[in-house]
């Protein structure tokens, strides 16, 4: 059987007349250690670009056997209906249309979803639920999820919610540590969504997954692809990648 091939949703550099390189020009990438984590179970990653021309969204997806969503930028609060608290959290709205449009694709289509960190946040914004804007401000208990001067260095404990997918892939209900990278998280859950896993200092969710059918869609806020993956302390990201795989695997068949 031929490898897995997984699209990856971009980052963007949108245009900029004053970047010393490809001055003026819009630029999709990715994180490496998004694509390493991938490759290490043999996926074959593919950066997805914005449908454009003869190309539409329907034929990105038909060319791959599932999705990640990666982490990245805010998402603009004018998808949940709301205003920016902040100038700073306005998001970027572009690649919020490009990565909803994607992850509906592939819910038709069948195919496998994964979101890491905002990848979560579309997946919760496309079935209808809103973001805290800024966790620490307007959580009523929110810690800080984020430490630019730690980065992928600062770590948190979550709880895998009794009898979910991801307390059944780890052996059951249990606390684990994990990467904690953003500042912004779910407020109200979007529909036919279950929670997954908690964080146990404020009650953040931490991992959903959607209910019902038999389309796969499932996110983390944390970032696996950032740990350490033969780190007893912290929750195995090879676990959670072979478990997303197992669930491509059974509908490509």
């Amino acid at each position: 059987m031929t490898r897995l091939r997984l699209g990856v949703s971009a980052c963007f550099f949108h245009a900029d007349p004053l970047r010393a390189v490809f001055k003026g020009k819009t630029l999709l990438y990715a994180e490496e250690s998004l694509l390493r984590w991938l490759m290490t179970e043999g996926v074959v990653p593919a950066l997805l670009p914005r449908a454009s021309g003869a190309v539409s969204v329907d034929d990105l997806v038909d060319g791959i056997d599932g999705l990640v969503l990666a982490g990245g930028s805010d998402m603009s609060p004018l998808n949940y209906d709301e205003q920016p608290a902040q100038p700073e959290w306005g998001g970027d709205a572009a690649r919020d249309l490009y990565e909803l449009e994607l992850a509906r694709a592939c819910v038709r289509r069948n195919k496998p979803v994964l979101g890491v960190c905002r990848g979560l946040q579309v997946l919760n914004v496309c079935f209808g639920g809103s973001l805290y804007q800024d966790i620490e401000t307007m959580h009523p208990q929110g810690l800080v999820h984020r430490n630019w001067e730690v980065y992928d260095q600062l770590f948190h404990d979550v709880a895998l919610t009794p009898n979910g997918f991801l307390s059944d892939l780890y052996g059951g209900p249990r606390t684990a540590r994990v990467t904690s990278v953003h500042h912004q998280g779910i407020k109200r859950l979007g529909r036919d969504l279950l929670v997954e896993a908690v964080s146990t200092n404020d009650q953040m969710v931490e991992a959903i997954r959607l209910g019902g059918g038999e389309a796969f869609v499932l996110g983390v806020q944390w970032h696996p692809e950032f740990q350490d993956a033969e780190d007893p302390e912290l929750l195995s990201s090879r676990v959670l990648l072979q478990g997303f795989l197992n669930e491509v695997r059974r509908r490509r068949a």
